[in-house]
C-alpha cells in the first residue's frame, strides 16, 4: 500500500513544501512542490507564529495545487540554532540470549532513560552509534544474534521546549497536523550523502540563508552537530553596505556576479539608497572581494567548529558541502584551501523519480530530505521526537511496563542492568553545540574597510 508524505522545510529564506508517494517496492516519487519566501523567521527561529503560518499555508497550497493528492505523514525540519546534544548509553541482559527487535528497543529506551537532558529542551532524536554484544564491539546490527548482553551508545539530539512548541503552534495554524519533527542538517544528509561517506566518516555543511548547519557521519550514525548565525543573506548585507545600494539590488548582484575569483574589472550601474533614481557604477572586482571577505570568514569559522570537535579525524571523505551558498562561483576551491585540502564535495539532492528541475539545486537538499525521512531512509534504529523506535520502515512504541519503570525512578526493567544516570561514570558530558555567534560586526566591518582601501 503507498503512503503519501508532506515535508516543509522552514528555512530562513524560504519555506518549501514536498509531497511525495513512497509505493509498495520502497521507491519515493515527488508528486509535487510549493515553495514561498519566509517571514516571522529570523536565523531559523521563529519570531512570529501568524507570518511563518502564512508563509508555510502559502508554500503548502502550491504543493497541494500541483500534486492533486491528499498527505498522511508530515515531516518538518528544525533549524540547528535551538538544539543541544549529549551522547548516552544503555545496557539489558538478554535471558534468553536471542537479540531480537524489543531487546534492541529495550537497550535504546534505557540509553534515552540515562541520558542528562534540562528540563526546558525535549528529545528529538536518539541516534545508535555503536552496539556491543557481550565483549565484541562496534556491531553494526545487532538484530538476530546470540548474547548474554546488547549495550548500545547512542547520540542524542534534544531542543528548545518552547522553540517546539512554536513550530508546531505555525504549523498547525497553517491547517497541519506534525508526525514528525526533524533537525534540518540531519536530513540535508539523508538527501546529499552515499554509501562511500557514510562508511568512511564525513562532514555535512549546509550552507543557508541564514544559517550553517553541520552534522559528521562517523560510524553508523551522527556524532556531532553545531550551528552557525550566518549564511547567503549576511553577503547580502554586506554588499548593500558595501556599495551604499539597496538589499533588493544587492541581492542581484549577488545571484547575478556571485564569485570568488573574478577579477573583472567591468563596471556594472546600481541604483544608490535612499536616493530615487540616481545610480552609480561599480566595478565587478569589488562585488568579487566583498563576498570573497565574508566567505572567507565563514568558511574560517566553520573549519574551527570541525577542529575543535575532536572528530576531524575520522572523516575520511572529506566534507559535503550543500545548500544556497554553495552555489558561489569559486566556494569549492576556498573551501578545500581552508579545510587544509580536505577532499570537498559540492552536493546536490539525490535522484528520484518526479524530481522537477528546480528541486535538482542545493537549497532544497534539507526538503527532499525530509521525504525520504518520511519514507524510511534514515540511520537504521532511531528514537524519533514522537519517542517511538523507528526501524526501517517500522516504528515501535515502548511498551507500557517499560515506560512505568522509567517513570518510577528506583527500578529498571527485569533483566536490565541498572544505570542510574547519577551511576553512570561511562556518560558524556552535556556539549553546548549551539554556541558559535556570528563574528562581532565592528571586526568584520573593518577587515572588509581594509580590504576595499587596498583596491582604489
Amino acid at each position: 500500500m503507498s503512503t503519501t508524505i508532506l515535508g516543509i522545510d522552514i528555512g530562513s529564506t524560504k519555506i518549501c513544501a514536498i509531497i511525495a508517494q513512497k509505493n509498495d517496492d520502497g521507491d519515493i516519487k515527488i508528486l509535487g512542490a510549493g515553495i514561498a519566501k519566509s517571514q516571522g523567521l529570523k536565523k531559523g527561529i521563529i519570531t512570529n507564529i501568524d507570518l511563518a503560518s502564512k508563509s508555510i499555508r502559502n508554500a503548502l497550497n502550491d504543493a497541494k495545487r500541483v500534486a492533486g493528492t491528499q498527505y498522511e505523514r508530515v515531516i518538518v525540519s528544525i533549524s540547528g540554532a535551538y538544539t543541544k546534544s549529549v551522547d548516552s548509553s544503555g545496557i539489558v541482559n538478554i535471558p534468553n540470549r536471542d537479540i531480537g527487535i524489543k531487546e534492541i528497543n529495550r537497550a535504546m529506551q534505557m540509553a534515552d532513560h540515562n541520558a542528562n537532558i534540562p528540563n526546558e529542551y525535549e528529545k528529538l532524536h536518539v541516534l545508535p552509534y555503536n552496539f556491543k554484544v557481550d565483549d565484541q564491539e562496534f556491531i553494526e546490527d545487532p538484530l538476530g544474534m546470540n548474547g548474554a548482553r546488547l549495550e548500545v551508545q547512542v547520540h542524542i539530539i534534544t531542543a528548545q521546549k518552547s522553540s517546539l512548541s512554536n513550530l508546531r503552534k505555525a504549523v498547525k495554524s497553517a491547517g497541519v497536523e506534525i508526525d514528525n519533527i526533524v533537525l534540518n542538517c540531519y536530513a540535508s544528509a539523508i538527501a546529499v550523502l552515499n554509501h562511500d561517506e557514510r562508511e568512511l566518516g564525513v562532514a555535512v555543511i549546509d550552507m543557508g540563508g541564514a544559517t550553517c548547519n553541520v552534522m559528521i557521519h562517523a560510524g553508523n550514525s551522527m556524532r556531532f552537530n553545531d550551528y552557525l548565525g550566518v549564511g547567503s543573506l549576511n553577503i547580502t548585507n554586506d554588499l548593500s553596505t558595501a556599495l551604499h545600494t539597496p538589499l533588493g539590488a544587492a541581492e542581484e548582484i549577488k545571484i547575478n556576479y556571485g564569485s570568488l575569483k573574478s577579477n573583472s574589472s567591468e563596471l556594472i550601474e546600481l541604483p544608490v539608497i535612499g536616493d530615487d533614481g540616481s545610480t552609480h557604477e561599480v566595478s565587478l572586482n569589488i562585488v568579487s572581494n566583498v563576498i570573497y571577505v565574508r566567505v572567507e570568514e565563514t568558511l574560517m569559522i566553520l573549519a574551527k567548529t570541525l577542529e575543535d570537535s575532536s572528530f576531524k579525524e575520522q572523516i575520511g571523505a572529506g566534507v559535503v558541502l550543500t545548500g544556497g551558498m554553495t552555489k558561489l562561483d569559486g566556494i569549492r576551491e576556498l573551501a578545500s584551501a581552508i579545510f587544509d585540502n580536505v577532499p570537498i564535495r559540492i552536493a546536490k539532492p539525490r535522484e528520484m523519480d518526479g524530481l522537477f528541475e528546480t528541486l535538482r539545486d542545493p537549497s532544497y537538499s534539507t526538503a527532499i530530505g525530509l521525504v525520504l525521512y518520511g519514507g524510511g531512509h534514515f540511520t537504521p534504529y532511531e528514537i524519533d521526537s514522537n519517542k517511538k523506535l523507528r526501524y526501517k520502515d517500522e516504528t515501535i512504541e515502548p511498551t507500557r511496563h517499560h515506560q512505568e519503570t522509567f517513570d518510577d525512578g528506583d527500578e529498571t526493567e527485569e533483566g536490565d542492568i541498572g544505570t542510574a544516570p547519577q551511576a553512570d561514570n561511562a556518560k558524556e558530558k552535556l556539549k553546548d553545540l549551539a554556541n558559535i555567534q556570528e563574528e562581532e560586526s565592528e571586526g568584520f566591518g573593518s577587515k572588509l574597510w581594509n580590504r576595499l582601501t587596498q583596491l582604489f
